[in-house]
C-alpha cells in the first residue's frame, strides 16, 4: 500500500519519536503550562496511539526556562543554565503524563536525570518494551549531559528506539528558505534533503539533529502540529509540513516547493 493510499486512522510509521517544544505546552508570547494546550495535545496523541503505533515523545523545556539564554548570565554556569533547562522538560514531561492518562491513554514518564521518586530511569530496553506493551513514553531530561538541544536528543533517542520518522511539532507549517515573517518570498519546501538543509543553514532544527538522522536516513517531518487533524494525516502519509529526507528518498525527482 503506497503511503498516500493509506485511509485515515492507519499510519504508515510502525514506531514515532514525537518532538515537541516546551513552546507548544504554553500560550503564544508567555511562560508556563498552559492546562489548555496541554490537554489538547494529549487528545491529539491519543488520535496516535489508536492507530496501533508506538510513540515516544520528547519534550522541550523553553516554556519554562531558557537554557541558553540563562546561562548568557555571567553569575551562572553554562553547564547549570543547561540542567535547569533540562529540569524543565521534566516538569512539562510530568504534565503530559498526567493529561494523557486522565484520557485514557497508558503512558510512562522517564528521564535522563535519575530521579525515581518522580519518573523512571530512561533504560533503552525498558522504554522499548513500554513502546510494544502499547504504552506512550515521555522522554524528559535531554539526554543527562549538557550543551545537547532538544532536537538532538530527540534525533538520538529516535535512533535508539529504532524509530521510523522523527516528527518535530512546532507552530508554522514547514520548513521555509527564510523567515517568512521576515520575507515574504520566502518559500516553503514539501520535502529537502539532508544534504541541502545543511548547506542552506536552515534554523528550523538543530544542524546536529539533522546530521544524526542523515546517518541513520531517519526521515523527519516538521509540520503544525496546532491546525486540527494535521497529525492524523501527518502519520497516514499525506504530505503535510516539510520532510527531510536523503535523495533517495524523495517521492519526486526534485523537492517540491510551496511558496508561503
Amino acid at each position: 500500500m503506497s503511503e498516500a493510499a493509506v485511509p485515515p486512522g492507519r499510519t504508515v510509521y510502525p514506531r514515532i519519536l514525537l518532538k515537541l517544544s516546551g513552546d507548544t505546552l504554553g500560550r503564544p508570547g508567555e511562560t508556563g503550562i498552559s492546562v489548555a494546550s496541554v490537554e489538547l495535545i494529549a487528545l491529539q496523541i491519543q488520535n496516535i496511539v489508536k492507530t496501533g503505533a508506538q510513540l515516544a515523545i520528547v519534550i522541550g523545556g523553553g516554556n519554562i526556562l531558557r537554557g541558553r539564554a540563562l546561562a548568557a548570565s555571567p553569575h551562572i554556569n553554562q553547564a547549570t543554565a543547561h540542567y535547569m533547562g533540562m529540569l524543565a522538560t521534566v516538569m512539562n514531561g510530568l504534565a503530559l503524563h498526567d493529561a494523557l492518562e486522565s484520557v485514557g491513554v497508558p503512558t510512562r514518564l522517564q528521564s535522563a536525570i535519575r530521579m525515581e521518586g518522580v519518573a523512571e530511569p530512561f533504560i533503552r530496553r525498558r522504554c522499548v518494551r513500554h513502546l510494544q506493551k502499547g504504552r506512550v513514553v515521555i522522554l524528559s531530561g535531554g539526554t543527562g549531559s549538557p550543551f545537547v538541544t532538544t532536537d538532538t536528543a530527540a534525533a538520538l533517542r529516535a535512533r535508539e528506539i529504532d524509530a521510523s520518522v522523527l516528527l518535530k511539532a512546532t507552530r508554522v507549517d514547514g520548513i521555509y528558505s527564510d523567515d517568512p515573517e521576515k520575507n515574504p518570498h520566502a518559500v516553503r519546501y514539501s520535502e529537502i534533503t539532508y544534504q541541502d538543509f545543511l548547506a542552506q543553514g536552515l534554523g528550523v532544527m538543530d544542524a546536529q539533529a539533522v546530521h544524526h538522522c542523515k546517518e541513520h536516513n531517519l526521515p523527519i517531518v516538521v509540520f503544525n502540529f496546532k491546525r486540527p487533524g494535521n497529525i492524523e494525516r501527518v502519520i497516514a502519509g499525506e504530505r503535510i509540513g516539510t520532510r527531510v529526507v536523503s535523495p533517495a528518498q524523495l517521492t519526486e525527482s526534485q523537492p517540491d516547493v510551496t511558496t508561503g
